[in-house]
C-alpha cells in the first residue's frame, strides 16, 4: 500500500461533487487510461475507498484520477470512481475537471481532448467554470424492457449506454421530486433487483448499474424534464447526470424526437440544468454534447497514517 500524501481539489458540478486527484498518485505504469484505471482498481482501491468513503468523504463522492493519456493530443487521462466502483466515463466529473485544470493554470478557454476508460472525448471550456462535453457515442441497447418490480409491478424502460449504462424509465414509480427521494431511491434499488433476477445486470457487453426515473420538469421554461438517477452504490446523482443526459438523447432520437442539432434540457432532483444537444447521429445511436456548469469548493492535502484503523474508509 502507497500510503503517500495526495494532493486534491474538490468541485461540483450542478450539486454533484467531484474530487480530483492532481498530484501524489499512485504509479500506475503507464498505457491506456483504460489500463491505468485497471491498476488502479486491482492495486490501490483502499485509495478510492479512503477518498470516497467516511470519513474523508461521503455516500455521493465521486472521484478523479489525473494520469497521463495515450493519446498525444489529448489534454490529460482522467478516470472516475465513487462510493462503489470505478466508472467507464462521467460527464459533470470531466467538466469538474477542466475547471479544476483551469483553476490550476493548468488549461485555457478552448477545445481540449480528454481521454477516459471509455474513450476520448472533448471539453469546450468556458472562462466561468462551464464547459461542454462531446461525449462517447450514446446508444440504445434495449428498447421497451418489461421488468416485473416488486411493490410496483410492471415497470418498462430502456436499457441505453451513454458512457455509463442505464435503466431509463419514463413517467413510472414514485413522483420525480425532491420530497420522494427516499421513495425514488426504495424503487431504483428494487428496479435493480428484477434486472439482477432477469439477467439483465450485463447487456451486450455493458454493466447496467444506473437506473434514471423521468418526470415533468418543475418549471417548464427552464427544463424539458426532471430526472432522478441512481447511481451504483445506491447513492443517487445531485446533478442531471451527464452521461444519463446522453443515454436521453439516444432514446429520444431512436424514438423520432429528438434531430441532429436540437437541445433538451435536462433537470436533476436538484432542479439544476444540463443542456444536451445532438452533434451527429451515428450507426446506432448519437454524438451527445452536455454543458453545464462547475465551481471549485476547496483545495486540500490528504494524508493516510498507517496506524489509522480507517484509513481505507468505513463501509
Amino acid at each position: 500500500m502507497n500510503a503517500d500524501p495526495v494532493e486534491i481539489i474538490d468541485s461540483h458540478t450542478g450539486g454533484e461533487p467531484t474530487r480530483v486527484v492532481v498530484s501524489g498518485g499512485p504509479d500506475l505504469g503507464g498505457g491506456t487510461v483504460a489500463e491505468q484505471a485497471a491498476v488502479f482498481a486491482r492495486d490501490h482501491d483502499w485509495l478510492r475507498r479512503a477518498l470516497c468513503l467516511e470519513p474523508r468523504g461521503h455516500d455521493a463522492m465521486v472521484g478523479g484520477m489525473l494520469c497521463e493519456p495515450s493519446e498525444p493530443d489529448c489534454l490529460c487521462g482522467v478516470f472516475f470512481f465513487n462510493n462503489a466502483t470505478l466508472i467507464p466515463m462521467c460527464v459533470h466529473g470531466v467538466i469538474g475537471v477542466a475547471e479544476t485544470l483551469r483553476h490550476l493554470g493548468r488549461s485555457a478557454p478552448g477545445c481540449h481532448r480528454i481521454e477516459t476508460p471509455a474513450g476520448v472525448v472533448e471539453v469546450e471550456v468556458d472562462g466561468d467554470g462551464g464547459a461542454g462535453v462531446t461525449n462517447v457515442p450514446s446508444r440504445v441497447l434495449r428498447a421497451g424492457v418489461t421488468l416485473d418490480v416488486p411493490g410496483w409491478g410492471a415497470v418498462t424502460g430502456d436499457i441505453v449506454w451513454g458512457g455509463n449504462g442505464f435503466f431509463l424509465i419514463d413517467g413510472q414509480g414514485p413522483g420525480v421530486e425532491f420530497a420522494n427521494l427516499a421513495e425514488l431511491t426504495r424503487f431504483g434499488i428494487a428496479v435493480k433487483a428484477a434486472q439482477a433476477a432477469a439477467g439483465l445486470e450485463v447487456v451486450d457487453g455493458v454493466r447496467i448499474d444506473h437506473v434514471e426515473v423521468f418526470g415533468p420538469p418543475g418549471d417548464p421554461e427552464k427544463a424539458d424534464s426532471r430526472n432522478f438517477v441512481l447511481c451504483p452504490g445506491n447513492a443517487y446523482d445531485r446533478s442531471p447526470c451527464g452521461t444519463g443526459v446522453s443515454a436521453k438523447l439516444a432514446c429520444l432520437h431512436a424514438a423520432g424526437r429528438l434531430g441532429v442539432g436540437e437541445t433538451w434540457r435536462q433537470a436533476g432532483i436538484l432542479d439544476s440544468v444540463f443542456e444536451g444537444r445532438i452533434v451527429a447521429a451515428t450507426e446506432g445511436g448519437v454524438l451527445p454534447h452536455i454543458r453545464g456548469r462547475a465551481w471549485i469548493i476547496s483545495e486540500a492535502r490528504h494524508v493516510f497514517d498507517p496506524t489509522d484503523p480507517f484509513l481505507g474508509g468505513i463501509g
